[in-house]
């Protein structure tokens, strides 16, 4: 399926998304309340079929927390790019990892890392740190750590 025949079945599956133009793979920016439903009916719809999250990650632009996700049909060959925009201050999103297994590692590590809140997160704890680093966010930029002298 090209670029923009993906264009057109996403946006009659969510009306409310937004489209980046000029990347390689097609960019999807949705509001991170659309986020749980709109996922199921990637996976879900026969002719998407997006079964495999291959990446899942944040970014941190000091005035708001983008959470960005890579998804490949394996069926299809096609690969689409969704990011979220959440509020620096609490953020927030649904979990996918009932949608799609892989996301449970990669929620845990952006959850240690960033501080993001994955609801419905089945196991939402430290993956990587050690104990006594909870809510310390280590990738933020506004990070500070006087004992490494480490301060971005």
């Amino acid at each position: 399926m090209t670029n923009e025949a993906l264009k057109e079945k996403i946006a009659e599956l969510l009306p409310a998304a937004t489209f980046e133009e000029g990347g390689q793979w097609l960019t999807i920016n949705i509001a991170p309340a659309d986020w749980h439903l709109f996922a199921e009916k990637l996976r879900q719809e026969d002719s998407l079929f997006f079964n495999f999250l291959f990446c899942l990650t944040c970014i941190d632009w000091k005035t708001h927390l983008t959470m960005v996700y890579h998804l490949d049909s394996t069926k299809f060959r096609h690969n689409i790019v969704i990011k979220s925009m959440l509020d620096a201050n609490d953020p927030a999103i649904a979990s996918v990892s009932d949608i799609w297994q892989t996301a449970n590692f990669h929620e845990r590590e952006v959850y240690e890392m960033f501080g993001v809140n994955f609801i419905n997160h089945p196991d939402l704890r430290l993956l990587i740190l050690p104990d006594g680093w909870e809510g310390k966010r280590p990738m933020l930029k506004n990070f500070e750590d006087p004992v490494n002298m480490i301060k971005l």
